[in-house]
């Protein structure tokens, strides 16, 4: 293809943007802002414009672009994007943009900072875009680096620096044993090719299907690499200890996007690529599942400080989506990404909030705040409606998701779902609204009396845009559920060789 893809548009306008950051002097703060918001503004406008015109139903990819780069090894630059990840890469860049707009509040080598936020945003992108495993992983890599950088230099907090030693290992120790599963696939596989598209549909020929032992070695690789990368149970004290220490929106794009990363590469690459382990899995991943949804929710409970509140929150979400894809249907899987989506843009706007929160009280513990809605009308509504979404409130989108991640395991795993239900629902509404009840209502101290709210259209952006996306999606989920579950039956279902179950129309409605 000779075209260049709107996708390479979408992932190198942040990278471009870091390079010439580069070249900015240091007392041109307003020139190294203005670059990183125009340069996500970019990209967020170019995805909205690729989702918009991406044709629902259709099977395949669009927007592709393949430039091949070692062809002995049979690596290329191969993008694209299906009703899959469609909608993470929208995600991706409008989490990215509002994660730049709230970067005023660093104050400190901001050229350093914006330059990694830059990197971080087009290796998410890449990551998501990416059609070829060795760029697959190649840009998490490079999103991943600026993460641990961006918590040891401008994180918050006595632990910052514990935070940052232990995320980092975590985070590597994942890494790389996903890496080991990967190149185990593409050994194991002897197509020759680290292309997903080719890979898959070689494997699907006679004769070519991947042996038991293979699949029964490569899957636990890549769903304990891939799950530790997004704090799967017990493999997740990293993320609420480095998400409380991190600078706000460092926490947003790793939380909200980068965090999929592992949710995404199961989906696409394990599930379809190795079928037979997959089936053989799903009661040890649904069991797992039910420690971030029951256990981490309980833990949620206990929690003071509420940036350690939202993090094993965010923690418990990602049970959901383990749950829907445990299910290996496509109703089930369908609500798998819709979470994913959906808690992308929910946890990028609380910690967001949080973030302002925290910088114009200097602190996060709930039995020191309090009445804080009075002072901050605007940030306390968008935090009130966060919360709401965060309990699976019907009009926002992760109760879309929720409620079709909880129709497809009930026809597999009814036992495990009346747990997830309980667990997560209904323990998930008492820690969250009670925070919510803490931090907004009741008295207000007279310490915060000089507390301003968000007080121009700039600071209020990002926050709103997120909400938009949450509600909009919440109140026309068949905007994403129609993108897809054509690429996930065709993919996912038809690959683990199960029939489709009905299909979405009840949670649609």
């Amino acid at each position: 293809m000779t075209n260049m893809s709107t996708l390479t548009y979408i992932i190198c306008w942040p990278l471009i943007a870091a390079v010439v950051l580069a070249f900015v002097p240091r007392s041109l703060k307003v020139v190294m802002r203005g670059v990183a918001i125009g340069a996500t503004l970019l990209s967020a406008l170019l995805a909205l414009k690729m989702f918009i015109a991406f044709k629902t139903g259709a099977t395949g990819y669009q927007f592709e672009q393949i430039i091949p780069w070692v062809s002995s090894l049979g690596i290329s630059y191969h993008v694209g994007v299906d009703g899959i990840n469609v909608g993470l890469v929208l995600m991706g860049a409008i989490v990215a943009f509002a994660a730049a707009c709230v970067s005023w509040e660093i104050q400190t080598r901001e050229k350093e900072f914006y330059i990694l936020l830059l990197l971080m945003s087009g290796g998410i992108l890449g990551a998501f875009a990416s059609l070829d495993l060795f760029f697959f992983y190649f840009f998490h890599e490079l999103a991943l680096v600026p993460t641990f950088i961006m918590i040891g230099v401008w994180g918050r907090g006595e632990q910052k620096n514990y935070a940052t030693f232990q995320i980092t290992l975590y985070l590597s120790v994942g890494a790389l044993i996903a890496l080991v599963g990967l190149i185990a696939l593409y050994l194991q596989s002897g197509a020759n090719t680290f292309d997903i598209p080719k890979l898959t549909e070689y494997l699907r020929q006679p004769g070519h299907h991947l042996s038991s032992s293979a699949q029964n070695f490569i899957f636990p690789l890549l769903l304990f690499g891939f799950g530790i990368l997004v704090s799967l149970w017990p493999f997740h004290t990293w993320a609420p200890l480095g998400y409380a220490s991190a600078p706000s929106p460092t926490a947003m794009l790793h939380a909200g996007v980068l965090k999929k990363f592992g949710l995404y590469g199961l989906i696409r690459i394990a599930l379809p690529l190795l079928p037979d382990a997959a089936r053989g899995w799903t009661q040890i991943i649904a069991i797992l599942c039910l420690g971030n949804l029951v256990y981490c929710g309980w833990v949620a409970m206990r929690q003071k400080d509420f940036n350690w509140l939202v993090g094993y929150s965010s923690v418990a979400h990602m049970g959901f989506a383990f749950l829907g894809i445990a299910t290996l249907s496509l109703i089930g899987v369908t609500g798998a990404v819709v979470v994913m989506i959906a808690h992308g843009f929910l946890a990028a706007l609380t910690f967001g909030l949080n973030g302002y929160i925290y910088q114009q009280t200097g602190t996060l513990e709930m039995d020191r705040l309090g009445g804080l809605l009075r002072k901050l009308p605007f940030i306390g509504g968008a935090l009130m409606m966060a919360g709401f979404a965060a309990c699976g409130l019907p009009g926002f989108a992760n109760f879309a998701g929720e409620a079709t991640v909880l129709f497809g395991a009930w026809r597999v795993f009814p036992e495990f779902t009346v747990f997830a239900a309980w667990g997560a629902l209904l323990v998930g509404a008492i820690y969250m609204l009670r925070a919510l009840r803490n931090l907004l209502h009741g008295p207000l101290a007279d310490k915060w009396a000089a507390i301003t709210d968000a007080s121009n259209a700039w600071r209020k952006a990002p926050f709103a845009i997120l909400l938009a996306f949450l509600l909009a999606f919440g109140f026309f989920p068949r905007l994403l559920t129609d993108k897809i579950q054509a690429s996930v039956n065709s993919s996912v279902i038809q690959s683990a060789s199960q029939p489709a179950p009905t299909p979405l129309n009840l949670v649609q409605q």
